[in-house]
């Protein structure tokens, strides 16, 4: 609160789970490529560093929205772990400005002959009342749902008809 002002940093949380017939290192695969994202997230650019995006401290931008108004949501990864062992994944994300903070990441894990995603989005953005925050959630949600839609039809265009199950 600043001088009597409810504005401030709203708070954004949100999980998702869904189900997908491939196998979960496909999954898993598409995921890590985060240029590859700009196929099924709507509207979005990934733009990248050189090194490793799979490695800790790799730093990336999505833009979404049409320039020069869109939203430039910078990351780094902060862990991406692979374990073949288990056939499941981990990656995080943290947000560095200049609009978006706090943090992003998804579980995958094998579900019989397919694989299941767990995202997550524990984010702020700043000087909105955080009595939005529900109504953030929500937004936040309907366009992670639509995205992961939007990645079943791209997996089911490599795959075939039967690589996305309702979930």
């Amino acid at each position: 609160r600043r001088g009597g002002s409810m504005v401030g940093m709203l708070p954004v949380k949100f999980d998702l789970t869904r189900r997908f017939d491939v196998p979960v290192r496909e999954l898993w695969d598409e995921l890590i490529d985060w240029p590859a994202h700009g196929a099924w997230i709507p509207a979005t650019t990934i733009e990248g560093e050189s090194g490793d995006p799979n490695e800790v401290g790799y730093t990336f931008t999505a833009w979404t929205g049409v320039r020069p108004v869109a939203l430039e949501d910078r990351m780094r990864v902060t862990r991406c772990d692979w374990n073949e062992a288990e056939q499941s994944g981990v990656c995080d994300v943290e947000k560095l400005g200049p609009v978006l903070g706090g943090a992003a990441g998804f579980t995958v894990r094998a579900d019989g002959s397919g694989s299941i995603i767990e995202w997550r989005e524990d984010v702020t953005v700043p000087y909105l009342p955080r009595f939005l925050s529900p109504v953030g959630a929500f937004v936040g949600r309907i366009g992670f749902t639509l995205a992961l839609r939007s990645l079943g039809k791209v997996l089911a265009r490599r795959n075939g008809p039967a690589s996305q199950l309702p979930g």
